[in-house]
């Protein structure tokens, strides 16, 4: 007689058996873990998403509407506020400000943020990278009443000038640090047939590094832009009635006794609107930039 229960018996035994778990059970838990996945991103976008929507929304309210809570999704919209802002308070003016400021500040932090961060991935010196990495950290308050004193002698204050080589105190180290790891993640080999060619360093920096460096330096350039801004307190300080920036003009409608709500909400959507535009148009180079150097190796 053949003994069902020994050695042989054990080997054709079923994998579920030994496993303890069924096919059906593994896409049950897989299945499951899809669903939680969803919800939780589901929750993320809500939370995130629900103060824009109410934004939006109020500028489209009467003050009554807004301070009411009968009236959160059904009222009937006006552009009284839009209007406010356009024709009363010469938003474009601001508008104008706050492009300029922010446009020319982040092409001169590009213009001198990238050579250094270049230099300073090439020759290994990281050093310099810890010293760009503590101007930015330092909270900007610091540096406010030195910079009052230096545009002051100038004659500066008040002027685009101002703003724009403020704003570049931030918006430089910030460029710098993150185009260190990512001149760094760039392969040397192709610079170095450059120069075997007849090329200098700077043309191998020029013709070669940038080219292959475009997703940070869109990731950089957007990142400062968006600094620039939304900056309130350098703007508050050093901006005159002619210079100032929107984050600055909000303070319209706010006053001693009340809000201008309506107002409020759709400055802010002016404020959010361009900056919103842009991202979403350049959002895949500043994914890419910001991976990129983490790819090194």
């Amino acid at each position: 007689m053949t003994d069902i229960t020994g050695p042989d018996r054990v080997e054709t035994s079923s994998p579920t058996l030994r496993t303890g778990t069924t096919p059906h059970s593994r896409s049950l838990r897989a299945t499951s873990l899809r669903v939680l996945r969803y919800i939780i991103i589901a929750l993320v976008v809500i939370i995130f998403a629900f103060p824009i929507a109410w934004m939006l929304l109020s500028s489209f309210k009467t003050q009554i509407d807004i301070t009411t809570n009968d009236n959160l999704f059904v009222f009937t919209p006006t552009l009284q506020n839009y209007q406010n802002v356009f024709q009363q308070q010469n938003y474009l003016q601001y508008l104008f400000n706050s492009f300029l400021v922010a446009a020319v500040s982040t092409l001169f932090s590009l213009i001198l943020g990238l050579p250094a961060a270049y230099g300073i991935a090439r020759f290994r010196a990281h050093w310099l990278g810890l010293v760009l990495l503590t101007a930015r950290i330092i909270p900007g308050i610091t540096f406010l009443v030195p910079w009052y004193i230096i545009f002051g002698q100038l004659r500066l204050l008040g002027s685009y000038w101002a703003l724009i080589l403020s704003h570049m105190l931030v918006g430089l180290p910030f460029i710098a640090w993150v185009m260190i790891p990512f001149f760094e993640s760039l392969p040397q080999e192709l610079e170095e047939s450059a120069r075997i060619d007849g090329a200098s360093t700077f043309g191998a920096f020029i013709r070669i590094a940038l080219p292959l460096a475009v997703p940070g330096i869109a990731t950089a350039s957007i990142m400062s832009f968006i600094f620039s801004w939304n900056n309130f307190m350098f703007s508050l300080v050093l901006a005159g009635d002619d210079t100032r920036t929107l984050p600055i003009a909000i303070f319209n409608f706010l006053s001693y006794s009340s809000v201008d709500w309506g107002g409020l909400m759709a400055a802010a959507v002016v404020i959010t609107l361009p900056v919103l535009i842009i991202t979403l148009f350049v959002q895949r180079y500043i994914v890419a930039g910001l991976t990129a150097g983490a790819t090194k190796g």
